[in-house]
């Protein structure tokens, strides 16, 4: 049996996309899975689109969602160079062996002439193929045009009438005609591979047992056949995973919202949620757990439950589960966590005025509220915000009983604060005044945050303190007064 070696090849023209991310989470997992190997290489040949700071960017996004390669870019390997244009000797070498086989040639079509013979085929409704009118040039006049100085592309010499045929692992059977392709560019009039070329050569020398790809790739497939079969090399197995799409089925875009990984780092999603929810996005596990650690998932993967139908990107599951997530970290580790969002919010002097009793505190206050972690920059308004009264809050200070709950309160505040006695002093208030829990608990909420919802009453209180908590009351106490006259 065969050593499975995956590979992950992204083009640095910008931030990881969350497609990019879960392709090279399915490769990882594979890898994990079977006890094999896995590859980065940078595919970096669009010269007026990549950059070295998005090859790290993405390096560096790969790493924090938890995918782990033996042998590439970063680390190097037994098969360096890892950048495409780092190997071009290596495809010109390739590209050579195919013309003196007879199976490529030099083409000497300019842009200019390409695109009318395209728009002459579009007008006439055939497919759009290269007329390979540069097939059949004699050698002496391929030399006087390199003479010149023209410099030519090479192009593939597709076979007639022939089929081409993968066993996806993921989608089945598949065949293509070679009918439908025209003769196609391999190396580019400037020297540089084209993409269907380089991928072939590199996963060859590499090793790559099984290609593992999103499905948009799966029209690149035929050209890369006719590669394999012309060099006499062993194809690898491929599988290509379903396209991500957005809630409305469409292809995920930015007009769903965040489309790269690095957004949702910084929004402060955990990258083990992430984990968690990209591979459930085309691929689920036996049983119906939602929540699986890294070390389940990978035990659990298999090819054979990829899904062929599109994934849809659930962002209210994604929050779900970061959530989840969230509620697993120790206080120590969240507090590590949200202490760069907090440093960052509109009350930072006042976060670090506390003590580290009061912060953590805070923390366990807010915990059960995050959806990410910059979601504390809103939640610290309920603790150092002006007091300001929601609508609802209004309506409850106006209820009857409610002014003689707070006079209570203020009459009768203990002298020392921490949860349990707090708590204690509520229960009393209960058992002094006779009332239901509602009756007390709702009248001091709205009062002392001015909202009906928020983090539990005894946290804020101890939080606040004594001075800001009667001072809170007071406020309130004034306006249901003012309603009254």
């Amino acid at each position: 049996m065969k050593k499975v070696k995956v590979r992950f090849a992204p083009s640095p023209t910008g931030p990881l996309h969350i497609g990019g991310a879960r392709s090279a989470l399915f490769n990882h997992l594979f890898a994990v899975h079977q006890d094999g190997e896995m590859v980065l290489r940078i595919e970096d040949t669009d010269l007026d689109r990549s950059r070295r700071e998005y090859e790290e960017e993405i390096i560096d996004s790969l790493k924090w969602l938890g995918i782990n390669w033996t042998e590439g870019v970063d680390v190097g390997g037994e098969n360096e160079p890892y950048r495409q244009t780092e190997r071009r000797v290596i495809y010109e070498d390739y590209a050579n062996k195919l013309i003196e086989s007879g199976q490529a040639y030099y083409c000497f079509c300019t842009e200019e002439e390409l695109e009318a013979e395209r728009q002459a085929l579009l007008a006439e409704g055939q497919i759009v193929r290269y007329s390979g009118k540069c097939r059949h040039l004699e050698q002496e006049e391929i030399a006087q045009k390199i003479e010149s100085g023209i410099k030519p592309a090479i192009r593939f010499k597709v076979p007639a009438n022939k089929i081409y045929v993968v066993n996806d692992l993921v989608r089945g059977r598949i065949s293509f005609e070679s009918d439908n392709e025209g003769d196609f560019i391999i190396i580019k009039s400037d020297g540089l591979p084209t993409y269907n070329f380089a991928v072939v050569i590199d996963d060859v020398l590499m090793g790559i047992s099984h290609v593992i790809r999103a499905e948009e790739h799966l029209s690149n497939t035929p050209r890369q056949l006719m590669i394999y079969d012309a060099l006499n090399f062993k194809r690898p197995d491929f599988a290509h995973i379903s396209l991500i799409l957005g809630s409305d089925r469409q292809k995920m875009s930015k007009r769903h919202g965040a489309t790269s990984l690095i957004q949702y780092r910084e929004m402060g999603y955990l990258p083990e949620a992430l984990f968690n929810f990209l591979a459930l996005m085309g691929w689920s596990p036996e049983g119906e757990k939602e929540v699986l650690s890294g070390e389940e998932i990978s035990g659990a993967f298999t090819l054979d439950r990829v899904a062929k139908s599109p994934a849809v990107f659930d962002l209210n599951k994604l929050n779900w589960l970061n959530q989840q997530y969230i509620k697993k970290l120790e206080l120590e580790e969240l507090k590590n966590l949200l202490v760069p969002y907090m440093r960052d919010s509109d009350f930072a002097e006042e976060i670090e005025k506390l003590d580290e009793i009061k912060l953590y505190m805070l923390i366990k206050a807010v915990r059960d509220h995050l959806i990410c972690l910059a979601d504390i920059k809103k939640e610290l308004r309920v603790f150092f915000a002006d007091l300001q009264y929601e609508e609802e809050a209004l309506e409850v200070l106006r209820e009857p009983g409610v002014l003689e709950v707070l006079q209570y309160f203020t009459n009768n505040f203990p002298p020392e604060l921490n949860v349990e006695i707090i708590n204690e002093f509520i229960k009393k208030i209960r058992k002094e005044l006779k009332l239901k829990p509602r009756n007390v608990f709702m009248p001091l909420r709205c009062s002392l945050s001015g909202k009906t919802h928020g983090p539990e009453l005894p946290y804020l209180i101890s939080i606040w303190g004594q001075g800001e908590c009667l001072r809170r009351i007071r406020q309130s106490m004034d306006l249901i007064m003012e309603g009254k006259e």
